[in-house]
């Protein structure tokens, strides 16, 4: 696998954390620990993404444009996403 250098923010008591892993042996340096995490999260993520396709497929398919409006308004979504475009 060919890796890139990226720089994260992290809470400090994350660092600290994962740093006391890392001091106690139970994760070989934090660039690992960040690589494990981020693998996991991305499975995680293509997991759910296979649960919500199967989920709608078995309920008649993709949401309408009306109906995703209508999600991201109850979940406060639409929102978020108009500040992020600006």
């Amino acid at each position: 696998m060919a890796t890139q250098k990226v720089t994260v923010t992290l809470g400090a008591e994350q660092v600290a954390s994962v740093k006391a892993l890392v001091e106690a042996g139970d994760a070989p340096s934090v660039s690992a620990f960040v690589q494990g995490a981020v693998g996991a999260a991305l499975d995680d993520a293509a997991v759910w993404g296979r649960v919500l396709a199967d989920a709608l497929e078995q309920s008649g398919g993709p949401l309408t444009s009306a109906e995703r409006e209508w999600a991201d308004e109850m979940l406060g979504v639409a929102d978020a996403r108009a500040e992020t475009a600006a």
